[in-house]
C-alpha cells in the first residue's frame, strides 16, 4: 500500500537524519511518523509494514516489554518512533513494533532498522 507524497522537500538516503527501516527489498526512512520511500525520480512514496505473519496485529497482553519501563504508554512524544502498520501505528522500541494497547503492549514483531 503506497501513494505519493506532495511537497515533500528532504532527500532521503544513508546520510539523512531519519532511521532507514527494511522494507520487503528495499529501504525506506521513518519520518514525523509517516514510512517514506525515495523513488529514483525524486517522487516520495508514503509505505506502510503490511499486518502478516512476521508482523501480526494482534492482541499478545502477556509480552514482556523490553527497552522501557512497565509505566511507559506509547503515544506522540513518547520517545520511540511512530510506524505506520496497518491500520493503525504502533512505535519502534529495541527493533520491534510495540502498539498501546488498554494496560498493555502488545508485539507486533521485528522490524530491522539499517
Amino acid at each position: 500500500m503506497s501513494n505519493t507524497h506532495a511537497n515533500h522537500d528532504h532527500v532521503h538516503g544513508p546520510d539523512c537524519e531519519h532511521t532507514g527501516v527494511q522494507h520487503g527489498d528495499h529501504v525506506d526512512y521513518l519520518h514525523d511518523g509517516h514510512l517514506h520511500h525515495m523513488n529514483a525520480d525524486g517522487t516520495v512514496e508514503e509505505h506502510v509494514v503490511e499486518v502478516s505473519d512476521a508482523n501480526p496485529a494482534a492482541c499478545t497482553p502477556t509480552h514482556q516489554c523490553g527497552g522501557h519501563d512497565a509505566g511507559h504508554v506509547h503515544g506522540p512524544n513518547c520517545g520511540h518512533e511512530a510506524v505506520p502498520h496497518g491500520d493503525h501505528v504502533d512505535y519502534l522500541v529495541d527493533g520491534h513494533l510495540h502498539h498501546p494497547h488498554g494496560d498493555h503492549c502488545d508485539d507486533h514483531g521485528p522490524l530491522v532498522t539499517v
